[in-house]
């Protein structure tokens, strides 16, 4: 449609359906026969409000949407089609590695496909937007909802959220197999003090906008058609009430053009936090602020009539939001195709098919960490191994928002290694959980709990096979349910019942593998203490037994990095390679005890940002700079030649790392800036080049102008955060 022609239409329509574009439902509105009034009239919905409404969210299913579109379109007094969306995070029926597992690959291009793979299946699904990327920074392992994000760096997760909603999107959002991208939350929910979901980040204008808004703005530049506000405060200020935040940084600085929704309840919400006296003043304020669309609230159907008719709000504001919801809508290609790709054939064809389940299983094994191995790694086939713990059998490894994927599609690990034909033996050991625990609201995703009579006999049968096997694969972690939203964790350790099957079958087997399952960094300390090898397999989705198995029988080599620092405890966090020097910088080796430090455990993580092992070996050059100083305009090129030492073919990611020595303003240790992944065979090497430029040495300096500083910078460049491979330049 042209853009006078949506003009002409937003001309036409009456106040009421302006307003209620801007409401977004969901599926609890809908039944088989239409409009459910029921649940509308309980929470004060009106029944023209859902009729009239812009969009919603939640319902899935190439018939169903099709039918409530065109009963939708039948009954708007200006057939205005709604817009379908969901919580489409790392796949829609065939699941890829949780957004976290994806950023360990340091692989963009990996995160692109499954963002291809999701929203081919998705849109014959009817989907039409999905509420992802989050690129939200995250560093504090005991927030539910690190797993997704791609990590704990600004530069990693720019590249991840430009390369999703690439993914999503393609070329044209219209076209066949392509849906619409929602970049979430903005901003700063990834910083939530205490790790507690929902509460306030306390960031100066400076971290916000060195650290935290790149990614936002990286997929703001990629064309993202949408954003989410996001549930914290900021400075104070709830973000959908954030005018500064909303108007000034989003629309003005970035330049995002498109419609801009709340997170659900997050209008109402504003009153929670105290800014709001009520629901009409949270409607007047988050429309000021630039929020187009109120989820699952009554504040804008039920006030903004009242507001601009009582000359507290003008309709013209009202306007340019409904404006920003029709050229959503024109965008995707609605008015022309009102059920975009809904198709019950290709919904039936594409979902779960080989191809999709085969780059589901290729992307998992890419993003599995291998931080310990003594030589046990990788097993053989033909020796006895005993595959013992509550995750040998368990379906449930998606993660905590694959709402619309059926665990029972799930590879587990008994599957898998059955299937590769290995010689191994079974047992549980223990459920996932401890007897009587529980989740508060997610009780129904835990449906084998067991007594500690169960356990007792489950723990005896896991031992006995571990008697009875050359190696022990212990596979544990955390439940699905422990991270996710509003998952926080003040102890971020596996559960005690598998602490327990952990040492007695340590205590029999001595050649013992621990594969992880977490959805956020754990404290693995115990754990590195008995295992010889630990593999973090993270959530890894539809295909992860069988990736697991080729991992773990060396048909593939590990090559996964940590996108988020493992702490040594949950003391630690928010623990972060890219942390500031302070006036008093520890030195391990001092006995001074007025250092930054602190008494009873380390500074430095157990494993930190950017490291992975490999079943082979990988050595780095020195660093090679062609010259040793830089202009404002030119560029500096640093180069190594990395060499598989080993005898397997293998994969190592070269981390470029970048320190400003002395800044107007206090700078970083060191700040990731490229990295380069390349797969070599048995004594192969292969130059690694990085171009450096003035724009990758940016930072907002004393007077927050955003600029590189003249001066003397320090390049790293090695296989992970810690590297000590340096050589130096200057920028003039």
């Amino acid at each position: 449609m042209e853009h006078s022609r949506l003009l002409e239409l937003l001309g036409e329509m009456s106040l009421e359906e302006k307003i209620n574009q801007l409401f977004q439902g969901n599926s609890m509105f809908y039944e088989e026969d239409g409009i459910a009034t029921g649940p509308a009239s309980q929470q004060g919905f009106t029944e023209k409000t859902i009729r009239e409404t812009g969009t919603v969210l939640g319902i899935i299913g190439a018939a169903k949407v099709k039918k409530i579109q065109k009963e939708h379109m039948e009954n708007h007094p200006h057939h205005i089609p709604l817009v379908f969306m969901a919580d489409i995070i790392n796949g829609c029926r065939t699941v890829f590695p949780i957004p976290l597992a994806q950023g360990a690959a340091f692989n963009p291009e990996l995160a692109k496909t499954g963002a291809e793979v999701a929203a081919r299946e998705a849109s014959a699904s009817g989907i039409q937007v999905t509420f992802s990327p989050m690129a939200d920074l995250v560093r504090d392992a005991r927030w539910g909802r690190v797993m997704e994000s791609t990590g704990e760096d600004t530069y990693l997760n720019s590249r991840y959220a430009e390369a999703l909603v690439r993914g999503y999107q393609g070329d044209d959002p219209k076209q066949p197999g392509k849906i619409g991208a929602c970049v979430k939350h903005f901003a700063g929910y990834g910083a939530p003090t205490a790790g507690r979901d929902y509460n306030n980040a306390e960031l100066s204008e400076r971290t916000l906008r060195d650290d935290y808004l790149p990614a936002y703005a990286a997929a703001v530049k990629a064309g993202a058609l949408m954003a989410m506000t996001s549930f914290n405060t900021l400075n104070r200020i709830p973000s959908s009430a954030n005018r500064w935040l909303l108007r000034q940084v989003l629309r003005e600085e970035m330049g995002f053009d498109g419609a801009l929704i709340s997170d659900w309840a997050a209008i109402e919400e504003i009153m929670n936090h105290g800014m709001a006296a009520d629901r009409r003043e949270a409607a007047k304020l988050a429309l000021e602020a630039g929020t187009d669309i109120d989820m699952m609230t009554t504040c804008y159907s039920n006030h903004l009539k009242e507001l601009i008719e009582s000359g507290e709000l003008s309709e013209a504001l009202l306007d340019t939001s409904v404006l920003r919801v029709l050229e959503l809508k024109n965008r995707l290609g609605l008015f022309e195709n009102p059920y975009k790709d809904a198709d019950e054939e290709a919904e039936k064809r594409l979902i779960l098919c080989q191809e999709h389940r085969e780059k589901a299983k290729n992307a998992a094994k890419e993003t599995f960490v291998l931080l310990e191995n003594n030589g046990i790694l990788p097993l053989k086939r033909e020796e006895k191994t005993a595959f013992i713990g509550p995750y040998v059998e368990e379906k449930s490894m998606l993660g905590a928002w694959s709402i619309f994927a059926d665990p029972e599609d799930t590879v587990t690990i008994r599957e898998g290694v059955t299937s590769y034909g290995a010689n191994a033996l079974f047992a549980s050991g223990c459920s996932v959980l401890d007897p009587q625990t529980s989740i508060m609201g997610m009780s129904e995703l835990y449906k084998n709990a067991k007594t500690q009579t169960d356990l007792d006999e489950l723990l005896g049968e896991a031992v006995d096979t571990a008697l009875r096997a050359d190696k022990v694969v212990l596979c544990i972690g955390e439940h699905v349910a422990q991270s996710g939203e509003a998952a926080s964790r003040g102890d971020i350790t596996i559960p005690e019942c598998q602490k327990k099957l952990l040492r007695e079958v340590a205590r029999v087997n001595k050649n013992l593998v621990a594969v992880l399952f977490n959805g956020r960094p754990l404290d693995i300390r115990e754990i590195k203490s008995l295992a010889k090898a630990i593999l973090v397999v993270w959530m890894p989705g539809t295909e992860g037994g069988n990736a697991i198995t080729e991992v773990l029988y060396g048909k593939t080599s590990p090559s996964g990095k940590l996108p988020m620092s493992f702490p040594c405890c949950v003391g630690q966090v928010p623990v972060f390679y890219n942390e500031f020097k302070t006036g008093r910088p520890n030195d391990a080796q001092s006995k001074n005890r007025f250092l930054s430090r602190y008494l009873d455990i380390p500074n430095e993580p157990l494993y930190p940002f950017g490291y992975g092992l490999s079943y082979t070996g990988f050595t780095i050059s020195p660093v090679r700079l062609d010259g040793n100083t830089l202009t404002q305009e030119g560029t500096l090129t640093a180069s190594v030649t990395v060499k598989n030492t080993g005898k397997r073919r293998g994969a190592e990611t070269v981390q470029l790392y970048i320190r400003d020595d002395a800044g107007s303003v206090v700078r970083p240790v060191r700040e990731l800036r490229g990295f380069q992944k390349l797969w070599l065979e048995p004594e192969e090497e292969r130059e690694i080049r990085f171009e450096i430029t003035a724009e990758l040495l940016k930072f907002h300096d004393i007077h927050m102008k955003y600029q590189a500083e003249p001066g003397s910078f320090t390049v790293f460049i090695g296989n992970d955060s810690r590297t000590q491979n340096q050589a130096a330049f200057t920028l003039l």
